[in-house]
């Protein structure tokens, strides 16, 4: 088990005129953060994103689902599995999972809360009658019952985690075993600068409109602002590592795809309104093992409202990364940056040479990745 690893991502990004996550009133998250207003993308959606992202680059049967309807998941996989009629899988998928205690929701076939499983822990479930289904559906109530109640259901769930569980976590109110600590913190994304709400006052023309008819089919608005975005996560690797039962390769792969998905994903807020998806202008990593270290304070006071936020705000994590450092006499086991500054560029060489200041040389993103694993593994060798 490797000791206390904790590796911190740290990214700006810029988005331009978007609606990524929406409050209740429909209008972009914001927040009051030194004293003025900010916009914010939630932990939850950013999240929701990494995971949609990485579940596109493993196999379905590898990938992890959070739904309300795990009953009728569970029969799907019986009558896959077994070709028995979908009323008698229902049935013996409501049996299977009534041994779980799971408190139910308005409808009888669903939970009363969203769980987060792999794909392939419900298939063990699933294989778990897979040879008596159809014997087992013969059954009334109370023999059915009895016939299922020493399966070890819960067990299934309990190992072979997904990487989406084990990286993001599950709560289980009702079966404290079924939990599952998150290694992965994302915090909210705030705009490292003092942003303004919007609206886009819009209009649809009718096709078919008769001549003789004026105005338009449909008026609307849409609330939207733009924002140089700070964006953190960190990754508790001890944990990631137990969560995988102590498969330390598997957390190193499971590292590198978050960092990955993390980095290239977007929340889809609006999408086909706004056209928003931007890639990171920087991204670093730090390997820390007394840890993980927020670096929002750099925008406590907010970054002027002036042309060259991005580099601005790059420039002041950067500071802010170095600074801290000194002031706490830290000595990082890695750091490392991806980002799209040079000093070929007049315009870019403070911004460029504040980075390589505080994290070395500037690397392209798949050198991060691969760098990050090399360093890990050297360091979990140490370790013994």
């Amino acid at each position: 088990m490797p000791q206390r690893l904790f590796i911190d991502v740290h990214i700006v990004q810029t988005v331009p005129p978007a609606n990524v996550n929406r409050d209740d009133q429909g209008n972009p998250k914001e927040a009051i953060y030194g004293g003025v207003r900010r916009s914010r993308v939630s932990s939850q959606a950013w999240k929701r994103a990494t995971r949609e992202h990485f579940d596109t680059t493993v196999p379905e049967h590898n990938r992890a689902t959070r739904t309300r309807r795990l009953t009728s998941e569970l029969a799907k996989r019986i009558v896959h599995d077994t070709k028995l009629e979908r009323e008698k899988a229902d049935r013996l998928a409501g049996a299977l999972l009534t041994r779980l205690n799971l408190s139910q929701g308005k409808k009888a076939s669903d939970t009363a809360y969203l769980l987060f499983y792999g794909n392939a822990q419900l298939d063990t479930v699933a294989a778990l009658i897979a040879g008596q289904a159809h014997d087992l559906a013969a059954l009334d109530d109370e023999k059915l019952a009895e016939a299922v109640k020493d399966l070890p259901v819960a067990d299934a769930f309990s190992t072979g985690h997904p990487v989406g569980v084990a990286l993001f976590g599950r709560m289980v109110a009702d079966i404290p075993k079924l939990n599952v600590d998150a290694s992965v913190q994302v915090a909210h994304a705030l705009s490292t600068h003092e942003t303004q709400l919007e609206f886009d006052y819009f209009t649809a023309v009718d096709d078919k409109t008769e001549k003789e008819e004026t105005g338009a089919g449909m008026i609307g608005t849409i609330a939207f602002n733009s924002a140089t975005l700070y964006r953190y996560a960190t990754v508790g690797f001890a944990q990631l590592t137990d969560n995988l039962g102590g498969d330390t390769e598997a957390a190193l792969d499971a590292l590198d795809r978050f960092v990955d998905s993390f980095a290239r994903s977007a929340p889809t807020g609006y999408q086909n309104a706004f056209a928003h998806r931007t890639r990171p202008s920087l991204i670093a990593v730090v390997v820390r093992d007394d840890q993980p270290v927020n670096l929002v304070t750099a925008f406590e006071e907010p970054v002027p409202s002036e042309a060259g936020i991005q580099a601005t705000s790059v420039r002041r994590l950067a500071h802010e990364y170095a600074e801290a450092s000194r002031a706490w006499g830290d000595s990082p086991l890695h750091a490392a940056a991806t980002h799209t500054f040079t000093t070929d560029e007049p315009r870019s060489k403070e911004t460029a040479e504040a980075l390589t200041a505080a994290f070395g040389d500037r690397i392209s993103f798949d050198e991060l990745r691969s760098g990050l694993r090399e360093r890990l593994s050297a360091v979990l060798e140490a370790q013994g």
